[in-house]
């Protein structure tokens, strides 16, 4: 069954030089043209230049909108996380990658599995793909902004016996 993107994951994980983790644990993924579009605003030229290899390379892949965005989705969300989310429902998408929260939410409201960028990375670590989740956790706060909260980062950190 298909995966779906959204922008963070993507951008976040080529910033710190991972995009390959995802093409590793996911194959191709699908993703609609609104992410495509945030994606090739990405001020990062290594990101953006990592992104467009993984295009070209054909495992990531633009996928049209078929059916009309929910309006609930819309009032709510950015463009990317809508039309990802919408794209997760029209393909019925064994899993739909996420950060935000309230892009989290939504996917839970509409029974789709969703995981974000810290799953990813644990799962990588579980995998034996990256030797420590503590570093790469580093690196996306360091080079890519993200926000990781201490309790959750401590928990996430255990889990893998870090």
């Amino acid at each position: 069954m298909p995966v779906v993107s959204n922008t963070s994951p993507l951008c976040k994980l080529a910033i710190i030089d991972r995009l390959e983790i995802l093409r590793r644990q996911f194959g191709v993924l699908a993703l609609p043209s609104g992410v495509q579009l945030e994606l090739d605003r990405l001020s990062h030229a290594a990101a953006r230049a990592r992104l467009t290899a993984a295009f070209r390379d054909g495992w990531l892949q633009v996928t049209p909108l078929a059916i009309a965005i929910p309006s609930a989705l819309a009032a709510t969300l950015d463009p990317g996380e809508t039309e990802a989310l919408a794209l997760a429902l029209q393909m019925n998408a064994s899993l739909v990658l996420l950060d935000e929260t309230a892009a989290r939410l939504q996917a839970t409201r509409l029974g789709l599995a969703h995981a974000g960028v810290l799953g990813i990375l644990r799962g990588a670590k579980i995998s034996g793909e990256i030797t420590s989740l503590a570093d790469e956790t580093r690196k996306l706060r360091a080079e890519a902004r993200f926000f990781v909260s201490p309790a959750l980062e401590k928990k996430l950190l255990a889990s893998v016996g870090e």
